[in-house]
Order: C-alpha cells, then sequence, then structure tokens
C-alpha cells in the first residue's frame, strides 16, 4: 500500500475508533459525486474494509443531476471495471437550482439539500444504514469559520449524524483528513474526476473567501488547520456566552438605544 493510502486509511480508522461510524453488518452507501473526494472516501473504504476484524458492505451510488456535460458512463465504466456495487440515478436537479436561486446566492444550499433527500430515499430502497459522504477536514474548518464570520454561530459538520425520524445515519469517514493529502491520492490512482459545473460556475462565493484567508494565515501558523480541526472538539463552555446570550443582547439593545 502506497504512503498516502496508508495514512489515510489510519485516519479512517482514526475517527471511526473515536466517533462509532462504521460496525459490524452495516450496510455503508457511498455518495459519489465524480469528484476527488468522494472517489477517495470509495476506495478508502474498500481498503479500510479488508483491515478490520469485522464485516460490512458498500454500495456507491451517484445521482445524475442533469448537469450539461456530465458523463455518467465514465463512472458505470470505472465502476464496472474494479468491481463496486453502485447504482446510477437521474434527477434533474440541475434545472430546479438554475430556476430557484436568486441572482447572486450561491447555488450549494439548494442543491445539497436535494441531493440529501434523494440520498436518503436510495438508502431506504437499498438497505442501507449508513450514508458517507466525503467531507474532509478542511470541509469541516471552513464550514466552523463561515458559520462564525456569516451566521453567527459555532457550528461545523458533525462526523456522525443520526437522523431523529430513524432513517440512515449520514457519516463522514474523512474528518480528519486533509483536502490536499486526498486530492494527492485522486491523482495516484487516476480517479475519472468530473467537476461539478454549478458549483465551479459561480465566483466570489464565501467559501472561497475563506480558503483564501486560511491559506493567507498558514503562511505564518502552519499549524493553523490542525489546530482549528482540535477547537472543535475541545470546548470550554465556561469561557463562552452559553447560558448569557439573552443578557447580552440585552445590554448591546440598551448600549445601542441609548
Amino acid at each position: 500500500m502506497h504512503s498516502i493510502e496508508k495514512k489515510l486509511t489510519r485516519q479512517i480508522s482514526q475517527a471511526n475508533r473515536r466517533f462509532d461510524l462504521i460496525g459490524q453488518d452495516d450496510r455503508v452507501m457511498v455518495a459519489v459525486s465524480g469528484g476527488k473526494d468522494s472517489w477517495g472516501l470509495l476506495s478508502l473504504l474498500r481498503v479500510y474494509r479488508t483491515q478490520v476484524p469485522f464485516d460490512f458492505s458498500i454500495i456507491a451510488v451517484t445521482i445524475d443531476q442533469g448537469q450539461p456535460g456530465f458523463d455518467g458512463k465514465r463512472l458505470e465504466d470505472y465502476y464496472a471495471v474494479h468491481g463496486y456495487d453502485y447504482r446510477i440515478v437521474y434527477k434533474d436537479t440541475y434545472s430546479v437550482v438554475i430556476d430557484k436561486t436568486p441572482d447572486g446566492k450561491a447555488y450549494c444550499s439548494l442543491c445539497s439539500r436535494m441531493r440529501r433527500g434523494i440520498l436518503y430515499r436510495q438508502a431506504e430502497e437499498l438497505g442501507a444504514n449508513k450514508v458517507a459522504l466525503g467531507h474532509h477536514r478542511d470541509d469541516l474548518i471552513e464550514t466552523l469559520l463561515l458559520n462564525q464570520f456569516y451566521s453567527g454561530r459555532v457550528r461545523s459538520m458533525a462526523p456522525k449524524l443520526v437522523e431523529a425520524n430513524g432513517g440512515a445515519t449520514i457519516i463522514r469517514p474523512l474528518a480528519l483528513s486533509a483536502e490536499d493529502d486526498l486530492r494527492a491520492y485522486a491523482m495516484e490512482k487516476e480517479f475519472p474526476i468530473i467537476p461539478c459545473n454549478l458549483c465551479g460556475s459561480q465566483t466570489n462565493l464565501k467559501r472561497q473567501d475563506v480558503k483564501r484567508l486560511l491559506k493567507t494565515l498558514e503562511v505564518t501558523n502552519p499549524r493553523i488547520r490542525g489546530n482549528l480541526l482540535a477547537s472543535l472538539g475541545n470546548i470550554d463552555t465556561s469561557h463562552l456566552l452559553v447560558g448569557e446570550l439573552d443578557s447580552a443582547k440585552d445590554e448591546l439593545q440598551i448600549i445601542e438605544h441609548d
């Protein structure tokens, strides 16, 4: 096994031990968009399956969202050649997102909600109790900063999200893995990458601003991404406004009124 694959598989193992993501007899549905992260997740989970003392099954599901230029045949050929259990589902969410998203707003929010609903239905049909998404460490820390900067919330993405209504559990086995490592792994494995033309068609998105900020800060603090990730599990509520938020808002209103 090559060093990058060993490193990423080890991180999936660490995430599983820490967050209890995958267990005996789980049926894991991997959402494969065609991007580097989801391809990496699918490949790494199959490697990880050979290393653990329990058995779980994997099925890849790709949603053809009707994007112009989406070549589902490339994915289908790759799945078949490499012996993956898979399903490709056609749902034209592309036209809906283009039509319903106001000018100047990001497509991603509506697109992801629609895609998530389709994935839940597919999981139910396929008997999958886990849905694995390809979000990685950098997605988590960027989402943390986006919520703080633009929504006033300390919130990110959970490595494991249990559905309240008893549906499939969302898991993110790459939560401890860096995007740069996944990019290198994708190049090494020569996955048939199909970029998202919907997200890529928009410029000046807030997430891109956060990416640029992190790169700038990283020049003087190379450990900044690791520190931000660690902060998500190292929360000291005694030094936050928990329990004092309402009174703080009242004080702010009085100051502003005066």
